[in-house]
């Protein structure tokens, strides 16, 4: 499998990613023989039907699952300090897994004007949909239709802007919102549960758009109607929602949370509603991913003169 780089935000530094499930997903998405007949064989199995993801996901609730915490936290280099409760309080390895952060750890940007990332992740961003030249790989593209099951609303956002970031296993995965909003309902749309990585996504930029999903918009003061989708993916046990709907949150405020998985989040602004920081519009440009951090500056509302 070829090398997943990205830049980290904070040093600028372009890094390699060390990937959980290396060997899984070269067989998966890879190419040559093996990878042949597991996409014939295994994909149908793992990705077509939730029972396997469900099933490896209740099994990362198990008391034995806990042996797994020590060493992943050693291996991926996991910031243990971070964590709003102490190691030994996880009973599983989802516990650890959907850990809370002491609220000091990620800071969150301020000004009214301003959308934060909502969440530790490795993040794509376009200016203009209509006008990219494509996402990992230069023009494919996805159809804002498949992802939305709706057209009118495809077209409300066709010449708007999106975010795409992908959440590794290694990162912290609870969602929060990226300014203060009002949420409506959640629709979820039933779906594959194919990898998001990028080896995935380069052989398959349609799998955003084939996967369980689920879209919520959010009405905000400064950045119009924000669409914001959850993208499950192998081996997410769950997208869990802890928000109310129709009731106020904060930028910051947490929207919900992944069990164990890879997983992807997508935001949709309307034209016009919001300009991204240039950093993060820079790496995009060149194909590669950022890594930014929950709480950290996305861009500035175009309608605050």
């Amino acid at each position: 499998m070829n090398d997943i780089l990205y830049i980290d935000r904070v040093t600028k530094k372009q890094e390699t990613e060390k990937v959980y499930g290396k060997a899984f997903i070269e067989a998966m998405y890879g190419n040559g023989p093996v990878s042949y007949i597991a996409s014939l064989f295994l994909s149908p199995l793992v990705c077509k039907s939730p029972l396997l993801s469900h099933l490896y996901g209740f099994l990362q609730k198990t008391k034995l699952s806990q042996r797994k915490i020590l060493p992943f936290i050693e291996k991926f280099h996991v910031d243990s300090e971070e964590f709003l409760d102490p190691i030994t309080s996880y009973a599983s390895f989802n516990d650890f897994f959907i850990r809370k952060l002491k609220p000091t750890a990620r800071p969150i940007a301020t000004g009214h004007d301003v959308a934060v990332l909502p969440a530790d992740a490795r993040y794509l961003f376009y200016p203009r949909i209509d006008q990219a030249d494509g996402f990992l790989v230069k023009g494919k593209k996805f159809s804002l239709s498949e992802l939305l099951q709706d057209k009118l609303l495809a077209e409300r956002y066709q010449k708007g802007s999106m975010v795409i970031a992908r959440l590794c296993p290694t990162d912290y995965h609870r969602f929060h919102f990226p300014c203060s909003c009002l949420p409506g309902n959640p629709r979820l749309l039933d779906g594959n549960l194919e990898s998001v990585n990028p080896l995935a996504l380069r052989k398959n930029i349609q799998i955003l758009a084939e996967n369980k999903r689920c879209i919520t918009a959010l009405q905000t003061k400064f950045f119009g109607q924000v669409l914001y989708i959850e993208v499950g993916a192998t081996f997410v046990g769950g997208i869990f929602q802890t928000f109310t709907p129709v009731e106020p949150y904060a930028k910051g405020d947490e929207k919900g949370y992944f069990s164990f998985g890879g997983s992807s989040l997508i935001l949709l602004f309307e034209p016009g509603a919001i300009q991204f920081d240039q950093d993060l519009v820079d790496a995009s440009q060149k194909k590669l991913e950022i890594r930014g951090l929950l709480g950290q500056s996305m861009g500035r509302s175009l309608s605050v003169v």
